[in-house]
């Protein structure tokens, strides 16, 4: 259940980071609502993730989803470079969220 609330904290750290985007320097309402809000179930569900998951390992893991998606989604929404470096660099973030599942 740990791992299920950590990678959904991930997810919701995707959403806040693109929402970001969507803010225009928080000037919009919604759109910041809208982020404020993953903000706070991602950092509640990480916490409730850390009871039973190792915290360095629960972090890296809530990162590294964080991070892969937000990439994702910005070569997807906001038209930003795929080149081969960026995707390898994905790649390796991928294998280290593997890596540190199984290892835990």
């Amino acid at each position: 259940m740990s791992w299920f609330l950590l990678v959904l904290a991930g997810l919701f750290e995707i959403g806040w980071a693109i929402g970001l985007k969507y803010t225009d320097g928080f000037t919009k309402p919604l759109p910041t609502m809208l982020t404020v809000a993953s903000m706070v179930v991602s950092i509640a569900l990480l916490g409730l993730a850390v009871k039973t998951l190792p915290m360095g390992t629960a972090y890296a893991v809530w990162t590294g989803v964080g991070t892969v998606g937000t990439v994702a989604l910005g070569i997807l929404l906001f038209a930003e470079p795929v080149t081969a470096i960026r995707i390898g660099c994905i790649a390796l973030i991928v294998a280290g969220i593997l890596g540190l599942k199984f290892a835990a």
